[in-house]
């Protein structure tokens, strides 16, 4: 057994492409369109599992419906977690894109932001913790994750 990927139901297919590739920094490897059931499949996956697993990377794959759907608040979902080399530069990436920080790193390990469908993903700091830095370290928490 492998895992293959988890599927997030998206309201707006540019927004969430936004977030997850332009801002997070995933990758878009494989988009499916299918007219018949109204629906657009797009699979990302993180760029070092793509260079270590090629076709084999774990995927995310939004699940756009063409047809209007309340998800709700999407809390049941749990959370996607993603390790990174850099936690303070993925935050501040983050920042600078508009993302609000739910949880910010300030104990340089563990920080979490929410998608544009409020789906709470983890960001981990590859390794040992980074030492704690500003403006982190005393950046406050903001909303739910």
């Amino acid at each position: 057994m492998k895992f293959n990927h988890t599927m997030v139901r998206v309201r707006d297919l540019d927004a969430a492409l936004d977030f997850y590739v332009h801002k997070l920094g995933l990758v878009e490897v494989k988009r499916m369109e299918n007219e018949k059931g109204r629906y657009t499949l797009v699979f990302l996956c993180a760029p070092n599992d793509i260079e270590a697993l090629g076709d084999r990377a774990p995927q995310i794959e939004l699940t756009y419906n063409w047809d209007i759907e309340d998800y709700g608040s999407a809390r049941n979902f749990g959370h996607l977690g993603l390790e990174v080399d850099d936690i303070y530069a993925v935050c501040e990436r983050l920042v600078k894109g508009g993302v609000t920080l739910s949880r910010p790193p300030r104990d340089g390990r563990m920080a979490f932001v929410r998608s544009p469908d409020l789906i709470s993903i983890e960001l981990m700091q590859k390794g040992a913790p980074l030492p704690p830095a500003e403006p982190w370290a005393t950046m406050p928490n903001s909303g739910a994750w």
